[in-house]
């Protein structure tokens, strides 16, 4: 097992993330060192686990997964199997130095943006789904920056407590742009985003959608998780919002061709100048995100070596079949 010494505690939560935490995820304060330890202890365990091991690492699993020890070792297990699953993505590229990857980030494609310090809410990132070029980028050059930064909100706070919301941008989106998203990508890389990461998604909204774009949309759906794709509706389609009850929370989607949608999900002074919000520039939040993704390249590099080695796994574990083939099931992960 690989050790990243990055962090050697975890961060205290500020009082009103602290208070969500314990009311919604079952986090009791006094007991979160031994439950990391318990959850690291076991992962060392694993000959078949090549992983991170950081506190701060294994607590957003623990988060995630509301303080269920055998959940959280399922989902962790997950993590890293499905990884080497989506080798379009999860390969030599993803480094924070990779000119690909800044190339991307520097065009805006994301944009996470800036919350307020004592804000508890979810973390929020806009993706420009019209701003990249189809003949230069392909679709899982985008999923693999945006899976980067997803890894990095395993390690923040708002993101493992309050959870995530994308904001997708359909201004500039054109017919090559869907012809490229990749379906078997797209469908494997949603089945990881749902069984294997431990954030919490709390809402998808589709805003500059195209007054045609119902169709489209249609098709899209078809890529979503199975208990979201059935409950998008009209409502959504019509600019409102639809809750979908997700597992164990809810997903609130919102479908609309009003430029002033996105007012009503994120705080204007959130917004880049661009989205006439206050925050400043797109190229400001881009920047930033830089700075941020630089300060976790020794993380990134360390991925590298990070994984499953299916023929060390335990031959107690059954396999079953997903979409992404055999992979390990976890009904005996607690071999101690």
């Amino acid at each position: 097992i690989t050790r990243i010494h990055a962090m050697s505690s975890v961060r205290p939560l500020k009082p009103a993330l602290q208070a969500i935490a314990i009311k919604e995820l079952n986090e009791v304060p006094s007991r979160v060192p031994q439950d990391i330890e318990a959850l690291k202890d076991w992962v060392l365990k694993q000959p078949h686990l090549q992983a991170c091991t950081d506190d701060q690492f294994l607590l957003a699993f623990l988060r995630g997964t509301k303080f269920s020890l055998e959940r959280a070792k399922e989902k962790f297990d997950r993590f890293y199997s499905l990884q080497s699953s989506i080798p379009e993505v999860f390969n030599e590229r993803r480094l924070a130095t990779d000119p690909l990857v800044l190339d991307i980030l520097r065009m805006g494609v994301l944009l996470r943006l800036p919350l307020d310090a004592d804000d508890p809410g979810p973390c929020v990132t806009i993706i420009r789904a019209g701003s990249y070029d189809t003949a230069k980028y392909k679709f899982q050059d985008i999923i693999r920056v945006g899976s980067m930064f997803g890894e990095i909100m395993m390690f923040e706070d708002n993101a493992t407590v309050s959870g995530y919301v994308e904001i997708m941008d359909m201004t500039g989106v054109t017919g090559s742009h869907l012809y490229a998203l990749q379906p078997q990508l797209l469908s494997k890389f949603s089945t990881y985003a749902e069984e294997a990461m431990p954030t919490r998604q709390k809402g998808i909204h589709f805003i500059n959608v195209p007054a045609a774009f119902e169709t489209g949309f249609n098709s899209l759906k078809s890529f979503f998780p199975t208990k979201i794709k059935s409950r998008v509706s009209k409502k959504s389609l019509n600019g409102g919002s639809s809750i979908v009850q997700f597992k164990t929370y809810l997903i609130q989607i919102s479908v609309s061709s009003d430029p002033e949608a996105v007012f009503q999900i994120v705080r204007r002074e959130y917004l880049p100048n661009e989205y006439g919000g206050t925050a400043g520039f797109m190229k400001d939040i881009s920047q930033a995100m830089e700075e941020k993704l630089s300060s976790y390249a020794p993380y990134f590099r360390a991925s590298q070596n990070f994984g499953t080695h299916e023929k060390l796994r335990d031959i107690r574990v059954r396999v079953q079949s997903t979409a992404f083939g055999t992979v390990g099931t976890f009904r005996k992960l607690e071999i101690d």
